[in-house]
């Protein structure tokens, strides 16, 4: 009989020793699953956080037009505003972070995505990295672009998009990769992701990666010291800010933009 109950209080130790360790391994994953929750920097309903770059308000054409965060050109033009118009994210500073988001663009549009912006330059672009947006296809041939490659050195068919000035690169730093990557047409909706830490940068587009560099590394700064951020000190520099979004003169639809911290 002593040997049944001993046997009996063994087996039940044993289940609560189990049943313990489970329930503290569901905490302990509840808990990491919490931090690294999504946070909705824009859910189809509030813009609530947004204002323009040095700015204390949103710059007219940024609105909500069927659940999208939508640049309309006419509304901005209409109102003859002279000020910039690319806008960030104010309600938060982000260093390592997962951010997706999903976007549309019209035939020969462009725009990007910034992060760890900064404030008190003359615009998002000379400080912060930026991951392209652009019509690949079609932008060269509606917008000349011959005298601007030209003053930035590119000679050889200074009127094309050149690779560092398309879909999912880091603009004017790392190009991205052209053989992976699937870029649907001007008008219709397409994903793009960005992953940051300080030991690698992944650019993602509609579910393929298409860009990995390292920030910061020797070749980063080669690159960041002989091209178009050369006469720019501060590019890049800072290792948290904003998210941003760009206004180049024409629509742009976004939506689901949501952020990880990492």
């Amino acid at each position: 009989m002593q040997k049944i109950i001993l046997v009996i209080f063994s087996f039940s130790l044993m289940v609560s020793c189990k049943t313990k360790n489970k329930t503290e391994k569901h905490s302990e994953l509840v808990q990491v699953e919490t931090k690294k929750s999504w946070f909705y920097l824009f859910d189809g309903s509030s813009l609530e956080g947004w204002r323009g770059y040095n700015s204390t308000s949103l710059p007219p054409g940024w609105i909500i037009k069927d659940s999208t965060l939508t640049f309309d050109t006419q509304l901005g033009l209409e109102q003859n505003y002279k000020g910039g118009e690319d806008i960030i994210f104010a309600g938060k500073k982000f260093d390592n972070f997962e951010l997706y988001l999903e976007w549309k663009l019209p035939k020969g549009g462009n725009s990007g995505i910034f992060y760890h912006v900064q404030e008190g330059y003359e615009g998002p672009p000379v400080v912060s990295p930026e991951y392209q947006l652009i019509d690949d296809e079609n932008y060269a041939q509606i917008h000349d672009i011959t005298a601007y490659n030209l003053s930035l050195g590119y000679t050889e068919n200074p009127s094309e998009l050149k690779p560092l000035q398309r879909t999912g690169s880091d603009y004017a730093m790392h190009p991205a990769d052209s053989k992976n990557k699937v870029l649907h047409p001007a008008g219709t909706w397409n994903s793009s992701k960005i992953i940051f830490t300080p030991e690698k940068v992944e650019h993602w587009l509609n579910g393929k990666q298409i860009l990995s560099f390292v920030p910061w590394s020797d070749d980063w700064y080669e690159k960041k010291n002989s091209d178009k951020w050369k006469n720019s000190p501060d590019y890049g520099k800072f290792k948290t800010g904003y998210i941003g979004l760009q206004d180049h003169s024409s629509p742009i639809w976004f939506r689901n933009i949501k952020i990880k911290e990492l």
